[in-house]
């Protein structure tokens, strides 16, 4: 069972996956040329005509974009978050409603198989195909990076890792979510909405510091990308508030989906 869920969720993890690879590497391979002496006084410019507090909500006031690296820093890692927010919840939201949009949660039900293995499988291939992104996407930069430029690899090390501080909640509460519906659609609006909502509280606390307590209503405040770039360390009170949001979710999705009636 557990292979036929990795075969099932396959199509879409190298459809996400996909997305930002193609992404990253037309950057890579384009920034060499478009980065010049003449473009980069523009940008500087440019930048002078934005206020400080938007520059600081993408990490562009700490990062020149001088360099690929120095973009991958402010922008591109803004990108990798929103996009991998978004799998983990469409993830989350859609792998046990599978079953019952596909009338294959009958078949299941006739087997001897509990509720909670149904649920365990789900999660090992969610979390597995979670932590997989993450790490090919960040090994693919790596490579990407050594090719292209200098940069600090410690600090790029723990950048790469912080999308699963925000995924793994994510996946966790839309996981939650899918247990009191049983439409897709309906929970996949839903999840992608939620992603838009804490991203945007996100970048509304960074903007200003009179809506800065918005960021505790933000999952995307856990990944804290601001204070990896400054200090090259991860808060390990955002890596333990992360775990304990998705193991609380996770663990009332298995109370949760045994009482459910399945149609």
């Amino acid at each position: 069972m557990l292979k036929r869920e990795f075969k099932v969720n396959l199509k879409s993890f190298i459809i996400w996956l996909s997305i930002l690879i193609i992404m990253f590497l037309f950057v890579f391979l384009i920034y060499p040329y478009i980065i010049t002496d003449d473009t980069m006084k523009s940008m500087d410019e440019l930048m002078k005509v934005f206020p400080e507090d938007v520059l600081k909500a993408f990490n562009m006031d700490m990062s020149s974009i001088s360099t690929a690296y120095g973009w991958l820093k402010s922008e591109g890692f803004m990108f990798i978050l929103l996009v991998v927010g978004f799998y983990s919840s469409y993830l989350g939201g859609s792998i046990l409603l599978k079953e019952e949009n596909d009338k294959t949660i009958e078949y299941l039900s006739s087997l001897p198989i509990k509720r909670s293995r149904i649920v365990t499988n789900k999660i090992i291939v969610g979390i597995t195909y979670i932590i997989l992104m993450v790490l090919i996407l960040g090994v693919f930069n790596y490579i990407a990076l050594k090719l292209s430029c200098d940069f600090e690899e410690k600090q790029y090390l723990l950048l790469s890792i912080t999308p699963l501080f925000i995924g793994l909640p994510l996946f966790g509460i839309n996981l939650f979510i899918s247990t009191f519906m049983h439409k897709t659609k309906a929970v996949v609006g839903i999840s992608l909405g939620m992603v838009f909502i804490f991203y945007l509280l996100n970048v509304l606390s960074e903007i200003s510091s009179n809506v800065e307590v918005l960021k505790y209503f933000s999952i995307y405040t856990l990944a804290d990308v601001r204070n990896v770039i400054t200090d090259i360390t991860i808060n390990p009170i955002y890596v333990l508030v992360s775990f304990s949001i998705t193991i609380v979710f996770i663990i009332s999705s298995y109370i949760v989906y045994n009482k459910k009636e399945l149609i």
